[in-house]
């Protein structure tokens, strides 16, 4: 399966604004390219990239005054099939980790896991360990959380998200994530593209998606507690903590958001036309 995707993106700002981007696709996804995936401005920026401590591709940018327009549009390959669930993946000891992975059980800007500790252990403590057990947990935040784009709130934590009951697809991931960390089970936050592939088509305009990933059985694993279903088409452009080592910019001084298009599509296969004699 082949995939379209891209966006136009624009902020507005008032002065010079150095700005920090996760805009490109994760390295874990560069080689499945069939073209170049280029950030490009409406004007000329000076543009240097680096690897954040997650190996997430970013980039750096002082935005002039005025509106700046960050756009990419590419062809990726993808296998087209659903996202694996893991039923036999055992959960590791916590002394069997691997170092890298025990900060994904900490608590961390947006998963306050020191407010919902009590209540994880005394829900999610008689499931079985493993895979189980995180479906146990998706299950219930798809069922806490109700999707609503009018209720956005980029304050809001995963306590905030289990007390309010609705949110955006970050609030399904930050409550999960955070539930999974109480239960001992490393969980990491991921950003990317999920079009409507292989689903009904969504009438609203698309947005990037938010999920998760848990460490099981020596393996990270997809997770999606807004949708909990495995999906096809996940383009991964970064994994982090949670939502603020992801953060599509962080801007170092006042800038608008003033445009947004993002795009995921399926590139329709045509059976070849034979040429003329």
């Amino acid at each position: 399966m082949k995939i379209h995707a891209g966006f136009t993106i624009g902020y507005q700002c008032v002065q010079a604004t150095p700005m920090l981007l996760v805009l490109n696709i994760h390295p874990s996804r560069r080689g499945d390219l069939l073209t170049e995936q280029l950030l490009s401005f409406n004007q000329p920026i000076d543009a240097w990239g680096y690897m954040d401590v997650f190996g997430n591709s970013c980039t750096r940018i002082v935005a002039p005054p005025g509106l700046t327009t960050i756009s990419t549009e590419f062809d990726i390959y993808d296998s087209g099939q659903p996202d694996i669930m893991p039923f036999d993946a055992a959960q590791h000891e916590i002394k069997d980790l691997p170092d890298e992975v025990l900060v994904f059980l900490l608590g961390s800007r947006y998963c306050d896991t020191d407010r919902l500790a009590d209540f994880a252990w005394a829900n999610f403590s008689n499931t079985p360990q493993g895979w189980p057990r995180v479906q146990a947990i998706a299950d219930f935040v798809h069922n806490h959380i109700r999707f609503d784009y009018m209720n956005a709130d980029l304050l809001r934590t995963a306590y905030g998200g289990y007390t309010d009951r609705t949110g955006v697809c970050r609030d399904f991931a930050h409550l999960a994530i955070t539930l999974c960390r109480c239960m001992n089970i490393p969980a990491r936050y991921c950003t990317g593209y999920l079009g409507d592939i292989g689903v009904p088509k969504d009438p609203a305009p698309m947005d990037f998606s938010a999920w998760f990933e848990v460490y099981l059985g020596g393996h990270w694993h997809t997770v999606d507690a807004r949708h909990n279903t495995p999906r096809i088409g996940r383009i991964l452009m970064a994994t982090g903590r949670d939502a603020t080592d992801v953060a599509l910019s962080t801007a170092f001084g006042p800038a608008t958001l003033a445009r947004f298009d993002v795009v995921a599509d399926e590139i329709a296969v045509t059976d070849a036309v034979p040429m003329p004699a």
